[in-house]
């Protein structure tokens, strides 16, 4: 067992599979209790189980009136707060309604501040929100959509809401192709030569998975030097793809 996160509670909302599990996973390995959250009932159990988590809550992060029960509720003192919940959607621009693009550009933002209005009293301070971003739509490409929108607002948002929520702690992961579930469901039957395509042209030779995406999130937990920052993992694709 390590010690970084001794007696400490991590909360992940979107646990139950991906990066959110993983993290529980190293969390657990690095002394914390971890408590998970999700929307499928047999998935969460079954992560539960795996990581030996403290408790569970079953609810959708856009329901705002379960999320701020799920908090209400919760014991405290939380220590750090991940959220995985969600992913991106990719839709021409003119096939968009207005509820699709206010959605786009800023569900994710939504989510992260019911999480934080809920989630900050209960906090101990030096703690950490941990948000989940991209680097994929930082390139503007034919097909994207507005998801290149919302990876450019979420670096400035997250910088504004470190401020406001001080002493707790803010900051933001921007992922590439990471290869999980979440990723196979995206993808389909074009995972595995997507796979192959991202051993041949990334720097560092191999897929990015979610056990390094964790390991990220945990040092973030970890370290109380770091807020209002965006920390990008995916292994150099935004330079070479």
């Amino acid at each position: 067992m390590g010690t970084q996160l001794e007696g400490q509670t991590v909360v992940l909302v979107g646990g139950s599979a991906g990066i959110g599990l993983e993290t529980a996973r190293l969390a657990r390995a690095e002394g914390a209790e971890a408590v998970l959250t999700g929307r499928s009932p047999e998935r969460l159990e079954r992560a539960a189980l795996d990581v030996g988590a403290r408790s569970t809550a079953l609810f959708d992060a856009n329901d705002r009136a379960a999320v701020e029960e799920f908090f209400r509720e919760l014991p405290s003192p939380i220590d750090h707060v991940l959220i995985t919940a969600g992913g991106p959607r990719y839709k021409p621009l003119l096939e968009m309604d207005a509820d699709e693009v206010r959605e786009e550009v800023g569900g994710h933002m939504v989510v992260a501040l019911q999480v934080a209005r809920s989630a900050a009293p209960r906090m101990r301070p030096g703690g950490t929100l941990l948000l989940m971003g991209g680097t994929g739509g930082r390139r503007i490409r034919r097909g994207l959509g507005l998801i290149s929108a919302a990876t450019a607002a979420l670096p400035p948002f997250t910088a504004t809401l470190a401020l406001e929520l001080a002493p707790v702690r803010v900051n933001l992961i921007a992922a590439g192709f990471v290869d999980t579930p979440l990723s196979a469901s995206l993808l389909g039957d074009r995972l595995d030569e997507r796979r192959n395509e991202l051993r041949s042209a990334l720097p560092i030779g191999r897929v990015v998975g979610p056990a390094d995406v964790a390991a990220l999130a945990v040092h973030i937990m970890a370290n109380t030097a770091l807020t209002g920052a965006t920390y990008d993992i995916d292994g150099g694709q935004q330079f070479v793809q």
